[in-house]
């Protein structure tokens, strides 16, 4: 009998391996253990009257009822362990997901938007884009970038301690603003009364330096202040000037250029620089605006684009402040290395009427201080007394990171040679004043212009991203001398070529301001950069040829073409604007045209 009844609690605890969970196991697990003892009390029943008598009887039943006080204490412990084990199992789960949510680990950083504290760096080691350089190439490429790959992540490093800005602006529109403040918030009024910041985005566009590696969805920052100083092209690695080293997936170089001195002021004393300003960035723009209301004489050296600009806008403040303002250069006249002779004449007569004392034919000798003043000495024997010079002698392309990545500097033009799709290597690409590319039209060029940043700065951009895109654009550049007198180009605009200019009367809706007012912008190649009209037709003309302004006449408006082999290679629009298609295309076309004033036409300056 005991064995039997050691069978019996045998086969009951069996069903406690494993342990069962839940109040319904635990049901089943007493529903087993309750029949056998049933089974047994029967039997007893049955057989009261055997031969071992009521004592056997006893110790059966009392051994039987401590086995099921045990089996009961074992099957409560256990389901009291369970239970606990599922408490504590369900509360770190919880727990741990409402960490996940508010502190997310190092691994979940990105996905998250945040990093985890103290694991950012104050500069990304690794970056899958870099630009070399903040000006607007650098700017264009990164909107282009973000544009094909919206999850990108692009650092800028700048030498600039701004974030990047448009630089026609520094001298043109904000010389005429009326507020006292312009050169804290640097906000103008366009030629159309619209105002506008100099700047192209707002702070809050970008992303913080140190956060870019994790921050959602990617985004552009700027590391401000920092120079590139080496650049190891096979490890794919930078070095800035405070030893700082990132890798890079791709990398644009844009690092623009720096503007050229005159060998006779670099000869000069520390006196002499110190009273000298090389006009290229918002610093320069503040200092010359303080210095043009502390001294009686400034004098410009350099007669084209931003030597003219610069004039016209501190002749502006000639008659109201007192403020003489000089502008001398080798050429005859203004612009003379663009515009034709007679054209040129025409506007160094239009500066002189702003206020300026234009002084053509001036080779600068030597700079010198005398008392107070700074003396001009001219190779003619001329002296120019003044208490600040400005030098607009034009740009020299950054090129010094050439030694150290082994790129090839065009010994011509300058700037790092491209191919078609703007790359000087796999993964490294040229855009802006920096870059010597391979016009398809016009050969090999380097250009200067605020377009030709926008347009190369893009087109790098896409190829960053997999376009693989030729350059083929011709760009175009402006000049206001003013908001009523301003012209625009493309193609070679050299004097040195033949030209042809036809010219009409102009009425009150050909000036700059009136161009911006029509097209709605102040920096007119943002609405205009890459269109081109779609067919031009010229009509068979009776005139054999264009008649030659006569000297002194009034150039209203007009288009002048630069000839090179009979074939247009560049166009100035002269008081005409939003036509730019139509020049773009007439150049891509390269026809030969045997009456250009049918050509004009198609520019419609004989309209009212």
């Amino acid at each position: 009998m005991f064995r039997c009844g050691a069978g019996a609690l045998a086969g009951a605890l069996r069903p406690l391996s494993p342990a069962p969970r839940g109040r319904a196991a635990a049901g089943k697990l007493l529903q087993r253990w309750s029949a056998p003892v049933e089974r047994q009390q029967s039997t007893r029943g049955a057989g009261s009257s055997a031969p071992q008598g009521s004592g056997a009887s006893s110790g059966i039943a009392l051994i039987v009822g401590l086995s099921t006080i045990g089996a009961g204490a074992y099957v409560y412990k256990t389901l009291r362990e369970n239970k606990e084990r599922f408490t504590s199992r369900v509360t770190t789960i919880t727990t741990r997901s409402q960490e996940k949510e508010s502190s997310p680990p190092d691994t979940d950083a990105a996905a998250q938007g945040k990093a985890a504290p103290g694991a950012q760096p104050e500069v990304p080691s690794h970056v899958p884009f870099l630009l070399i350089g903040g000006g607007t190439a650098a700017f264009a490429a990164a909107r282009s970038i973000r544009a094909r790959d919206p999850g990108a992540r692009v650092l800028i490093v700048s030498e600039d301690p701004a974030l990047p800005y448009m630089r026609p602006p520094l001298s043109k529109e904000l010389w005429f603003s009326d507020d006292p403040n312009v050169t804290e918030t640097l906000r103008f009024r366009q030629w159309n009364g619209k105002e506008r910041s100099i700047y192209f985005q707002p702070p809050s566009f970008y992303v913080p330096v140190r956060d870019l590696p994790y921050v959602e969805n990617g985004g552009v920052a700027v590391l401000c202040g920092k120079k590139v100083v080496h650049m190891d092209v096979r490890g794919s690695t930078v070095k800035l000037s405070d030893g700082t080293q990132i890798s890079y997936d791709k990398c644009l170089i844009a690092t623009g250029g720096s503007p050229r001195n005159l060998p006779a002021i670099e000869r000069a004393g520390k006196d002499v620089q110190q009273r000298l300003t090389l006009f290229r960035k918002i610093e320069d723009y503040k200092k010359l605006e303080k210095i043009s209301r502390e001294v009686k004489s400034i004098t410009i050296i350099g007669g084209g684009f931003l030597g003219s600009e610069l004039a016209c806008a501190l002749g502006r403040r000639a008659r109201s402040r007192g403020l003489e303002v000089i502008q001398l250069f080798p050429e005859n006249g203004n612009m003379g290395k663009v515009l034709p002779e007679y054209l040129s004449n025409w506007t160094t007569e239009k500066v002189r009427r702003e206020g300026v004392n234009v002084m053509p034919n001036a080779v600068v000798k030597s700079v010198s201080v005398s008392g107070k003043r700074l003396v001009i000495k001219l190779k003619d024997g001329r002296k120019v007394e003044t208490d600040h010079i400005v030098a607009a002698v034009g740009l020299e392309p950054n090129v010094e990171l050439a030694k150290s990545a082994g790129l090839e500097v065009d010994s011509d033009f300058g700037g790092f040679r491209v191919n078609a799709e703007l790359q000087a290597r796999s993964n490294i690409w040229v855009a802006g004043d920096a870059a010597c590319f391979y016009d398809i039209k016009l050969g090999r060029r380097r250009v200067e212009h605020h377009d030709h940043a926008v347009v190369s700065g893009r087109l790098a951009g896409e190829n960053m991203t997999g376009a693989a895109k030729p350059y083929w654009h011709q760009s175009m550049f402006w000049s206001d001398l003013g908001p009523n007198v301003g012209y625009e180009a493309i193609g070679l605009v050299d004097s040195s070529l033949p030209t042809v200019g036809v010219f009409a009367k102009a009425t009150a809706k050909d000036t700059p301001k009136s161009a911006t007012e029509q097209s709605g912008t102040g920096i007119r190649s943002e609405s205009e950069t890459e269109a081109e009209a779609s067919e031009v037709h010229v009509s068979p003309g009776s005139s054999p040829a264009p008649q030659v302004p006569k000297q002194g006449e009034d150039y209203g408006k007009g288009v002048i073409f630069y000839l090179r082999d009979k074939v247009v290679v560049g166009i100035v629009l002269w008081n005409i604007f939003n036509r730019m298609p139509i020049a773009r295309k007439i150049i891509k076309d390269g026809e030969e045209h045997e009456d250009l004033n049918e050509v004009a036409k198609l520019f419609n300056i004989h309209e009212d």
